[in-house]
């Protein structure tokens, strides 16, 4: 009997779950991201049969000589024809014990702030390598990415083991480089698996080929992996996106604050301080789409009512009246370059922080990563898909906390401020006021 699932007066009855597992597959360029992705839809029969039709018919036009489980995330013209992957393609699916969304980034060097916006709100990572090329410098960034953005579980996915004639001994030399190389980045959970996503040997069902590998397939490892919460429940964070006020004849006299829960728990009673102006009141009542709620958490979007009347704005942020966050002016950073325009010294930006926008200033490039060795080299720039540390001064106090204490109140994006363009994603060290 599968797992999840219960028989029930002799008929099978298959208990769904609610829980969600959000993953961003990484790695080179061809190193089969598209392939696995379809292989897991097709093999967990989560496609429809016109699209399955479809693949087929264009597999044959194109030559393929097999079915290319791949044209099905690859949903760009210019990705079909060109036979890479260009943009973030989300796909859904879901099995008796657990759904999940996976996010396919592209390989290409060019692209790594795709793979960043790709992996930033992922439990876990599959990171390819090509078991005919092995660990390449594309494979290391985004290994060191997934440990910048603090992916809880990291999983190296040895493909295309068929084309190596599934020997054990390529797959082992990947765990040992890989394994010294991501034991100086502090990767949490790290798990190596060869698979074949083009035959299938790994990924939904057990290889008979490689009977040499003790451990679990793929899909078995992605519905037992543990998810433990990412979100900080402990400090309250609140961040106000918009002020509701109706003015209608019924409602004339609400005033509401409404957000996402981007830390701890909010009760109506619980004692708050609005920043950056330190004043203090209470949570008088939670709101919902669904109606008042006893209490809201991360990642609920819901609107507060206070107890007092306050001057509260778009950009403020609601905290626990005992566990008050930096209101920052100057950040030291981990920043990923997303822009062809390089980063340098002196260099003014928009800082958008939650929901809150300001102007910075590059005070200083400290250094930047190689992520080859994981050393620190002098810099005078940040170009394209570098990443390196950062000192920001901001034109408005921040409230921030730490990225490794809370991903939501951690993070920002610099904007370029001519073409409106994101330049670059940030990670926050420390802050000081």
């Amino acid at each position: 009997m599968a797992p999840g699932a219960a028989a029930t007066n002799g008929h099978m009855v298959t208990a769904r779950t609610s829980e969600l597992l959000r993953i961003a597959t990484a790695g080179s360029v061809d190193d089969g991201k598209s392939t696995l992705i379809g292989r897991l839809l097709h093999d967990c029969k989560a496609i429809f049969e016109d699209q399955l039709a479809q693949v087929v018919e264009t597999s044959e036009r194109r030559g393929d000589g097999y079915v290319n489980l791949a044209l099905l995330t690859d949903g760009l013209r210019a990705e079909r024809e060109q036979g890479i992957t260009i943009d973030v393609a989300y796909r859904y699916f879901q099995t008796p014990r657990r759904k999940f969304i996976v996010a396919d980034t592209p390989g290409h060097e060019q692209y790594t702030r795709n793979m960043v916006t790709g992996a930033s709100t992922a439990d876990l990572s599959i990171v390819l390598v090509d078991a005919r090329r092995g660990v390449s410098e594309q494979t290391r960034r985004h290994a060191y990415i997934a440990a910048l953005l603090r992916i809880p579980h990291l999983v190296v996915a040895v493909n295309k083991m068929d084309l190596v004639g599934y020997d054990q001994e390529v797959f082992y030399a990947i765990l040992e480089e890989l394994t010294d190389w991501a034991a100086r980045v502090a990767l949490p959970d790290i798990t190596f698996i060869p698979i074949s996503a083009l035959q299938g040997d790994n990924v939904v069902q057990r290889s008979d080929e490689m009977q040499w590998y003790g451990g679990a397939p793929l899909l078995y490892h992605l519905e037992h992996v543990v998810i433990a919460p990412a979100r900080n429940l402990s400090d309250v964070r609140f961040p106000v996106q918009w002020v509701v006020r109706p003015m209608s004849d019924e409602h004339h006299d609400y005033r509401g604050y409404a957000g996402q829960m981007a830390g701890g728990v909010l009760r109506p009673g619980s004692d708050v301080i609005v920043l950056p102006s330190g004043t203090r009141t209470q949570v008088a009542a939670i709101d919902s789409f669904a109606g008042e709620r006893e209490s809201a958490f991360p990642t609920m979007s819901v609107t507060l009512r206070l107890a007092d009347e306050l001057d509260v704005s778009r950009g403020d942020m609601i905290v626990e009246a005992g566990d008050q966050p930096t209101a920052a002016r100057q950040l030291q950073a981990v920043v990923c370059w997303m822009s062809d325009q390089p980063l340098r010294p002196g260099a003014r930006y928009s800082i958008k922080h939650t929901t809150r926008v300001a102007r910075a200033i590059v005070d200083d490039l400290e250094h930047r990563v190689d992520v080859n060795t994981l050393q620190h080299q002098e810099a005078s720039e940040l170009r394209l898909n570098e990443i390196g540390r950062v000192r920001l001064r901001c034109s408005a106090p921040l409230i921030v906390d730490p990225y490794a204490r809370n991903r939501t109140t951690g993070s920002f994006i610099l904007i370029d401020e001519a073409t409106n363009d994101t330049a670059g994603a940030g990670m926050v060290l420390e802050a000081a006021a």
